[in-house]
């Protein structure tokens, strides 16, 4: 009898401790209570790529015979894409996050949040950048030019960390710790090489470029370029703290802007036109009309017949039937994928992918990066959709930039 009531006292004991700790709704298997809501997102100028299956690979006649582009069949899963590369006024706001966070933490700006007395910029205070407390950050002395008072844009980098997912999922690396899969950008300079424009053109007058291209309010919704592959992660992770400091305050952080992947870049070019060679899906840059439809390089050099002799808006042209502007043409665009001559060929064919973090001490040859779309300066190979193309990720040019993409959580949009 004492044994069966300490049982039953046992029991209720163990009920009281699950329904406090809210394990259970009158018994049942409920889940946790109380989880933030998620609707879904919408963020403003990117489309939805619908998950999928298609292929890629060369399209048209394989003209240097290289083999480095085989078909094959893919799934993509869906994922937002900017609707244009992104342009030079959408960058310029990273530069300003940049530049004005610096000043900030050189007047001592800082509020205190938390118990553990952790400090954080204060972004209320105003900056008058005319003051002498932020000389430090204009050039000085024999470095100013003609009077003028400019910033010195080499102390404008930025910092940022990531993990490294493919190390942590390596089963041998059973002895690995948490610190050392965390890897750190220590000051990535943000300002786009804008002498990029002289430098890739030997005997060729391009300084007004150099000069204004960035700056000048005509070129605002033209697509940055000069940003190497580093400077574009860096504008990824700084997208993606923008985005989640402004979200409501019961929703989750989102998952990570970043640069498409080699395979969802050329899955979303194609537009749903499978095997097409071009954006627009046909075998020919030019339409019935004769007008072209790309911004390149045509013939032998009448760089202005497509109407852009250099670059032109990033919404230039009509789109592909995603919705998206210059997949073809214009700027050529880095790619989160390493390049690998043979990678078709061992690649998984869900959502295929090949990463190398190569670090600045790796031969030269593990630090290239996918580009691809092809540029104003370019014949019409590179703009097909099936062409592959490489640069080194320390290189910066003018005729490369970039933008960025978006996981979708949850089931496809276009699953019913």
């Amino acid at each position: 009898m004492k044994n069966i009531k300490f049982s039953m006292i046992g029991a209720f004991c163990v009920l009281i401790l699950l329904s406090s700790c809210g394990v259970t709704e009158e018994g049942q298997l409920t889940g946790v209570s109380e989880r933030p809501s998620w609707t879904g997102l919408n963020p403003y100028g990117m489309v939805y790529v619908p998950s999928g299956t298609g292929h890629i690979g060369q399209s048209d006649q394989d003209i240097f015979h290289a083999y480095t582009q085989r078909p094959k069949a893919i799934s993509i899963q869906g994922f937002f894409m900017d609707d244009t590369e992104i342009t030079n006024n959408e960058y310029r706001q990273f530069v300003y996050w940049v530049r004005d966070s610096i000043a900030h933490a050189i007047m001592g700006d800082y509020i205190e949040v938390g118990d553990n007395g952790d400090e954080i910029l204060d972004w209320e205070y105003e900056l008058d950048y005319a003051s002498e407390d932020l000389a430090e950050m204009y050039y000085e002395g024999d470095n100013a030019f003609d009077g003028k008072k400019e910033i010195n844009t080499e102390k404008l980098t930025y910092t940022y960390q990531w993990i490294d997912w493919k190390g942590a999922a390596n089963r041998s690396n059973s002895g690995v710790t948490r610190t050392s899969l965390i890897q750190t950008e220590d000051d990535v300079e943000v300002y786009p090489d804008t002498l990029s424009w002289i430098r890739d053109f030997a005997y060729s007058y391009n300084e007004p470029f150099t000069r204004n291209y960035f700056w000048h309010p005509a070129f605002d919704d033209y697509p940055v370029v000069g940003v190497n592959w580093k400077q574009a992660k860096a504008f990824c992770h700084w997208r993606t703290k923008l985005w989640n400091k402004y979200k409501a305050e019961d929703e989750p952080n989102t998952e990570e802007f970043r640069l498409p992947t080699e395979g969802e870049w050329e899955y979303a070019a194609r537009g749903g036109r499978d095997l097409a060679p071009y954006p627009w899906g046909g075998y020919y840059v030019r339409n019935a009309k004769g007008c072209l439809l790309a911004n390149f390089k045509p013939g032998r050099g009448n760089y202005p017949e497509d109407g852009g002799q250099y670059t032109v808006k990033a919404d230039a042209y009509f789109p592909n039937d995603y919705g998206l502007y210059n997949m073809a043409g214009n700027v050529s665009e880095w790619t989160e994928s390493a390049y690998v001559e043979n990678a078709y060929r061992f690649q998984h064919d869900l959502n295929p992918d090949v990463k190398y973090d190569a670090k600045d001490s790796d031969p030269d040859v593990y630090k290239r990066k996918v580009i691809r779309g092809g540029s104003w300066k370019d014949i019409s190979y590179y703009l097909q959709t099936g062409s592959r193309h490489w640069e080194y990720q320390d290189t910066s040019k003018s005729y490369i930039g970039f933008r960025c993409a978006l996981t979708f959580l949850g089931r496809s949009i276009n699953d019913f």
